[in-house]
């Protein structure tokens, strides 16, 4: 299913972005990701801190096709969107989930 489809569904939302917001989600991106290395920090918590670096990294691609995730399913939508966004393995965009849900739980 393509992204219009997922447009036309409710998944998404249109959305037109700026060089701006792409490069501040991409810099929330990167500082995370300096962040999760963070002597001292437990393990759950560096991987929050990863997890949230590749989801800003995913909702830029998101954004800079012009769509954004629609509030209900907003993670889940973001992440299987990236077959979509850049192309990207199924067997990636599951791993990311496993750490979307895995977050969820708290363990």
């Amino acid at each position: 299913m393509s992204l219009p489809n997922w447009l036309n569904n409710g998944w998404l939302v249109a959305h037109q972005t700026s060089r701006q917001e792409i490069a501040d989600l991409l810099a929330i991106s990167d500082r995370d990701l300096k962040d999760s290395r963070t002597p001292g920090l437990s393990s759950d918590w560096k991987m929050n801190i990863a997890y949230n670096a590749a989801l800003q990294a995913a909702t830029a691609a998101l954004a800079a096709c012009g769509y954004r995730a629609a509030r209900e399913a907003h993670h889940y939508r973001t992440i299987q969107s990236l077959a979509h966004t850049i192309g990207i393995s199924q067997d990636i965009i599951n791993q990311f989930d496993h750490f979307r849900k895995k977050r969820n739980m708290g363990a």
